[in-house]
């Protein structure tokens, strides 16, 4: 696998405190099992060695536009998830803060190319390539892999830089994906970057 630096985005998805704070979601101890002993230590070495090989860092989190959330697209609605504009739950996880010229989209929406600008963006910064990272597996992450690829990104899931509930729906979710895009680990990603 070889990556142009220049025209590869790294997106964090969903790593903010309303997925991760456990009064908000029912119990799911493999989901935060697999944060703590996989993503997290994936995730610390895959984000500095993409800023410093040059990939745009860019981050989405769900949080309405409005304050009673009905701007919520309909999948959102049926998840429960109402996030209301401007609370701690939309902030990107302190653990993963962005840099002062980081991209944070706001989406209303499991799929970021429907609900913001995104696409506009990475092609008025020539970026041809996408790497997901992020929550849920088998929520937002397939979501913007299924799309991005039909729009003509080379999408490339980065398997132990995600998680969802569980692990059979982890496991599914990237048979699934690797129908419309890659999967790969964060060690051969992170060896992958040319500039």
């Amino acid at each position: 696998m070889l990556l142009e630096a220049e025209k590869t985005a790294l997106l964090l998805i969903d790593v903010q405190d309303y997925v991760l704070d456990p009064m908000n979601h029912p119990p799911r101890p493999s989901f935060y099992d697999r944060i703590a002993h996989v993503v997290w230590p994936s995730l610390s070495k895959l984000l500095p060695t993409a800023r410093d090989s040059g990939v745009e860092v860019c981050y989405t989190v769900m949080e309405n536009l409005t304050r009673d959330g009905r701007d919520r697209s309909l999948d959102y609605k049926l998840s429960g998830f109402n996030i209301p504009k401007g609370s701690q739950g939309g902030q990107v996880s302190s653990r993963f803060s962005p840099q002062s010229d980081d991209i944070v989209w706001k989406k209303s929406s499991a799929c970021l190319f429907h609900s913001t600008n995104f696409n506009y963006v990475m092609h008025n910064m020539g970026i041809s390539t996408i790497l997901c990272t992020g929550f849920l597996t088998d929520q937002c992450v397939e979501q913007t892999m299924k799309v991005g690829a039909a729009l003509g990104y080379r999408m490339i899931c980065i398997e132990d830089a995600c998680a969802t509930d569980t692990k059979e729906r982890h496991a599914s979710a990237l048979q699934r994906i690797s129908l419309s895009g890659e999967v790969a680990s964060s060690q051969t990603v992170r060896s992958a970057f040319v500039s």
